[in-house]
């Protein structure tokens, strides 16, 4: 069921299932929290599990004009706070995993271990930079559709599209509870985010690292790169994902993070 708090008088939306050690998990990019629902589901049989619509998306409000990770970050630290949350552990999925990242900088009393999701701890490249510069002028003219009909898919391995076409046709529904207005605050966040690494490679608690063997986003060499950072890293592989293993291999996304939080976060 969802849930609302108000945050410096601006709403938050998110959902709240089970009870137990807390997993937070994080949406990505033009994602909602919906997009975690059978996987936040089957959590919660062992585990609270809460899982927030970021500032900007979903039914959860602009913030500021322009979202950064830090001032995302610290919004889910006051959502934890009026949850009454000490510690947990957050699943960070892409934009999601920009936004642990910070949470991990700022807040790391409050993390007992985390888990980056198809996420990447580096900056944005210049080339990148100028792609999100080039969805905000397409935003900006009302072509928010068109953007997500482009990117959407390419979430999926490419040869998952076809097998997958439900669950993109209904993530593409939940668009259109997206203000544009905040789609383009968090693309500005995300292009000003600074590189992580010296974070991973400091850090003293368990990290998990998934990735997908065919992620259009973040090339198998890529994830090894990062996977190197540091030797506290459990790092896991899907064969057959792309950006979304926690949809295109759920079952073993599932076990994998659920094995890491029971055994690994000890």
């Amino acid at each position: 069921m969802e849930k609302h708090c108000l945050i410096n008088n601006k709403t938050i939306s998110y959902t709240d299932r089970g009870s137990g050690k807390v997993i937070v998990l994080i949406h990505g990019y033009l994602e909602t929290k919906e997009v975690w629902n059978n996987f936040a589901q089957k959590l919660s049989e062992n585990f609270r599990v809460i899982a927030p619509d970021i500032p900007g998306h979903g039914n959860s409000n602009v913030i500021a004009e322009t979202h950064d990770m830090d001032l995302m970050a610290e919004t889910i630290n006051l959502l934890l706070q009026e949850l009454n949350i000490e510690t947990c552990t957050i699943v960070g999925h892409s934009l999601g995993g920009y936004v642990m990242l910070a949470f991990a900088q700022l807040f790391p009393e409050k993390l007992e271990s985390f888990v980056l999701l198809h996420s990447t701890v580096y900056a944005d490249t210049d080339e990148k930079r100028k792609n999100r510069l080039r969805e905000i002028e397409f935003i900006k003219q009302g072509k928010l559709a068109l953007i997500v009909n482009t990117n959407l898919p390419k979430t999926f391995a490419n040869n998952n599209v076809k097998n997958f076409s439900a669950q993109i046709e209904e993530m593409k529904s939940h668009t259109k509870k997206h203000n544009p207005e905040g789609v383009c605050a968090l693309l500005r966040g995300m292009m000003k985010r600074p590189d992580r690494q010296e974070l991973i490679k400091t850090f003293d608690k368990p990290m998990l690292f998934i990735f997908g063997e065919r992620d259009n986003y973040i090339p198998i060499e890529m994830g090894t790169k990062m996977a190197n950072l540091s030797k506290k890293i459990n790092v896991e592989w899907l064969q057959n994902s792309g950006h979304m293993g926690f949809i295109e291999e759920e079952s073993n996304s599932h076990n994998i993070i659920e094995k890491f939080v029971f055994f690994d976060n000890q």
